[in-house]
């Protein structure tokens, strides 16, 4: 059975592309109000679940997380996909960057999506939607990115923040410093801030960890430098591309080599496997195998039943179809699925990707200058 859909008034989808429409003074979806300069702030990895555990350390965010101050991400929801859902405003299904690794059949092997660009991938081609920076800049609206610069010329950079100027800073404060700047020196203006250090903290000790409590007082402390110095016809949106669960060593799961007989190649990432067949091989009894073994520690679907379903979107484009799994193992609780002992995932505490409400609702935070 698929996940269901988390019923939220808002998605990340709309975000930036209302963010845009806003400085143009035309109405959108979020119900924004009329500003000049909008910078969106993601927080990699806060997830709302964990944000209202630990509001009393985010006391500059906490009155921003108000009733309804949420938003449902799409699927996976993991930052490949859902960064560029927020930067093209649509689903996975159209923009094609459908997991953290993905079927390149073209090569015949599984390219990561975050950082596995090479001369044999180019990103311009993998990611064809027209980014909401393009759009901008198009009806003469400066676009920056403000993130870290070892990012500024990846791969997925060119396939999801293409169009903007790029503004490197290095810590969470010279970015929401950086970000200040900006605001001043345009009189219209969308901007993205990019806060990956929570995300990173999480992999390494979990969301449940004092470290990963410490990274949340940092941002929030930067973010609520940034709303001090917000002026009057400035606005920032603060949220995230997916929340974390932490999964503890006894919720590693192996399956039996056997599970394993007919699959070519194993993508997505432990808390999503992506399984693409051998030419021949039946879906639907792989799909049937797997959900018999795994039980209620998964949810197990084809392909065409998660296209049917609408999980990576209402549409697919035809051409991104192949990249998706032929079958879909998605984790249910506190669990992450491993095709060896051996995987170097295996280090990793937080994790996500699936369809849990810890991983699909995150916050959407507005705060207005005075």
């Amino acid at each position: 059975m698929l996940p269901a859909r988390q019923d939220t008034r808002f998605r990340l989808s709309e975000v930036l592309p209302d963010s845009l429409r806003t400085v143009l003074g035309e109405p959108g979806s979020l119900g924004l109000p009329p500003a000049r300069r909008v910078i969106v702030a993601l927080v990699d990895g806060l997830g709302a679940a964990a944000l209202r555990e630990r509001l009393g350390h985010a006391r500059r965010l906490a009155p921003g997380f108000v009733k309804g101050a949420t938003a449902a991400v799409g699927f996976p929801s993991t930052t490949a996909a859902m960064i560029t859902t927020l930067t093209t405003g649509v689903e996975p299904g159209i923009h094609g960057l459908v997991g953290y690794s993905a079927l390149d059949a073209a090569n015949d092997r599984v390219l990561n999506l975050l950082n596995g660009w090479d001369a044999l991938s180019d990103p311009l081609d993998w990611q064809r939607v027209p980014t909401v920076f393009e759009r901008a800049v198009a009806a003469g609206v400066p676009a920056v990115v403000i993130a870290p610069p070892r990012y500024r010329d990846s791969g997925f950079t060119r396939a999801a923040l293409r169009g903007a100027e790029f503004v490197p800073g290095q810590s969470i404060d010279d970015r929401t410093a950086r970000a200040a700047e900006e605001l001043r020196r345009h009189d219209r203006l969308l901007a993205y801030l990019y806060i990956p250090e929570l995300d990173q903290v999480a992999h390494r000790h979990g969301i449940e960890s004092g470290e990963w409590t410490s990274a949340l007082e940092q941002a929030d402390a930067a973010l609520g430098d940034l709303i001090g110095r917000l002026g009057p016809e400035d606005l920032l949106l603060v949220t995230a591309d997916h929340g974390v669960v932490d999964v503890p060593e006894d919720g590693h799961v192996i399956p039996e080599p056997e599970l394993f007989d007919g699959v070519r190649h194993v993508a997505g990432e432990p808390r999503c496997l992506q399984l693409h067949l051998e030419a021949g091989a039946d879906a639907v009894a792989i799909a049937d195998r797997w959900q018999r073994r795994l039980g209620k520690l998964a949810w197990v679907a084809t392909r065409d039943e998660a296209i049917d379903g609408g999980l990576f979107g209402a549409t697919v484009d035809p051409v991104i179809a192949p990249r998706i799994g032929d079958v879909l193992v998605g984790a249910r609780g506190r669990v992450a699925f491993y095709q060896d002992a051996g995987s170097p995932a295996r280090g990793m505490v937080g994790q996500h990707g699936s369809a849990t409400p810890e991983e699909t609702l995150v916050p959407l935070l507005r705060f207005r200058g005075a």
